[in-house]
C-alpha cells in the first residue's frame, strides 16, 4: 500500500540523517496533519520545510486526486530522497518542490493572480527564528477558514523556561504569545509530537 512508503522513509531518513532525522514530525503528527487535509477538504496546500519529505508525503497521501502541494526546502540534499519517496508512493505528479529560501517562493506566491487567499492548508516547520514572518506571508496566502499549522511550538518544553533565552526559544516564545492574542485567527495547540499550533483564520 502506498501509505506503507511512510514506514520505509521513516527507514530510510534514520539510516541516511542520523542526526537530523529527529527533524521531521512524528507517525502521530503525521496521521493528525493527513486528518486535517481530509477533514477540511483540502485541495491546495503548502509546505515549509520539508527535509527527507516525510509530513509531505502524510499531505500527499491525504489530497484527492486533483489536491496539489508546494513544498518548500532550501537543502537540497535531503530533497532527493523525499522525491525518491514521492515517486515511490505515487504521488510525485501532486507535489511541486520549490529549492531554495522558503520567503522568497512566499513572496512570489502573493505576486501571482491565484496566490492570495486560496489555500485550504499551510504547514510550517522550518528556521524557527522565521516562524512570525513566515505566518504572517501564510496568512496571506491561505483562504478565510484555511488552516495554518505550526510545528515545534513547544520546542521540547523549553519555551515554558524563562531562563531559556537563545534565539530559536526567544522567537517561538514570543510568536506563541502574539498568536494567543491575534484576532485574525482561531488558535489551539495541540501537544502531539513537540505541539502543534493551530491557526483557522477568519
Amino acid at each position: 500500500m502506498r501509505w506503507q512508503v511512510l514506514k520505509w522513509l521513516r527507514k530510510q531518513t534514520a539510516a541516511a540523517f542520523p542526526v537530523g532525522a529527529r527533524m521531521q514530525v512524528s507517525p502521530e503528527q503525521a496521521q493528525f496533519l493527513a486528518w486535517l487535509v481530509k477533514a477540511t477538504r483540502s485541495t491546495k496546500t503548502l509546505e515549509l520545510g520539508v527535509f527527507t519529505g516525510y509530513s509531505a508525503l502524510a499531505v500527499a497521501l491525504a489530497l484527492p486526486l486533483e489536491g496539489k502541494l508546494i513544498a518548500c526546502e532550501r537543502d537540497p540534499r535531503p530533497l532527493k530522497l523525499a522525491q525518491q519517496a514521492f515517486e515511490k508512493a505515487g504521488v510525485a505528479d501532486k507535489i511541486s518542490i520549490m529549492e531554495g529560501p522558503a520567503l522568497t517562493t512566499l513572496h512570489n506566491l502573493l505576486q501571482q493572480q491565484d496566490g492570495p487567499n486560496t489555500f485550504d492548508f499551510a504547514f510550517i516547520d522550518a528556521d524557527k527564528r522565521a516562524y512570525k514572518e513566515y505566518f504572517e506571508l501564510c496568512l496571506q496566502l491561505v483562504r478565510p477558514g484555511g488552516i495554518i499549522a505550526l510545528d515545534n511550538v513547544l520546542w521540547y518544553g523549553k519555551v515554558a523556561d524563562p531562563e531559556i533565552v537563545d534565539k530559536r526559544t526567544a522567537a517561538l516564545r514570543h510568536l506563541n504569545t502574539e498568536l494567543l492574542h491575534d484576532r485574525r485567527i482561531v488558535l489551539s495547540m495541540v501537544p502531539i509530537g513537540d505541539g502543534i499550533a493551530l491557526c483557522l483564520k477568519h
